[in-house]
């Protein structure tokens, strides 16, 4: 079992930023491709961005490029995501997950039916 918990979400202005951060627990995710979803009010969730086991490779949301950078720290069993320039549509529930299948180094995936573990999620609020 894997257990993730994000946290870093809060209250901010629009064009701020945040960092928002997943630790893992229960098992080391260094082989685990992992990604992050939001769901905002009403809507779906949806894919944010992913990662590779490796680090080397990353994917985006097409509405998410330039302003959000996804990283992890495998010595820390950590998943970062850096959002920058913050919009009032940034504000949701954002999740990190977990992708036990991803075994290539180079693997990402933006489908949430991918992820096997998923965290509670971290409040983003984006004031304008």
């Amino acid at each position: 079992q894997v257990q993730l918990v994000e946290s870093g979400g809060g209250l901010v202005q629009a064009g701020g930023s945040l960092r928002l951060s997943c630790a893992a627990s229960g098992r080391a995710v260094s082989t685990y491709g992992m990604g992050w979803f939001r769901q905002a009010p009403g809507k779906e969730r949806e894919f944010v961005a992913a990662i590779s086991w490796s680090g080397g490779n990353t994917y985006y949301a097409n509405f998410v490029k330039g302003r959000f950078t996804i990283s992890r720290d495998n010595a820390k069993n950590t998943v970062y995501l850096q959002i920058d320039s913050l919009k009032p549509e940034d504000t949701a529930v954002y999740y990190c997950a977990a992708d036990t299948d991803a075994r290539a180094s180079y693997s990402v995936s933006a489908y949430s039916r991918d992820y096997d573990y998923w965290g509670q999620g971290t409040q983003v609020t984006v004031s304008s």
